[in-house]
């Protein structure tokens, strides 16, 4: 698979998206748990993207 589209986005993104992925699993967490953890893992992986971003454009 090709995946040059995620090196045009900004690290700033990934880190929205970070932050939107971690509030809709804490709205999740009593909810569902399936939706809850897969938006938890979601959340992690964009702030670890975010950071990797960061320190390569540096």
């Amino acid at each position: 698979m090709n995946f040059d589209f995620l090196k045009k986005i900004s690290a700033v993104y990934f880190y929205m998206l970070s932050i939107l992925c971690l509030v809709l699993a804490n709205v999740f967490r009593d909810i569902n748990y399936l939706a809850y953890t897969i938006l938890l893992i979601l959340g992690i992986g964009f702030s670890v993207f975010g950071f990797i971003k960061t320190r390569n454009r540096k």
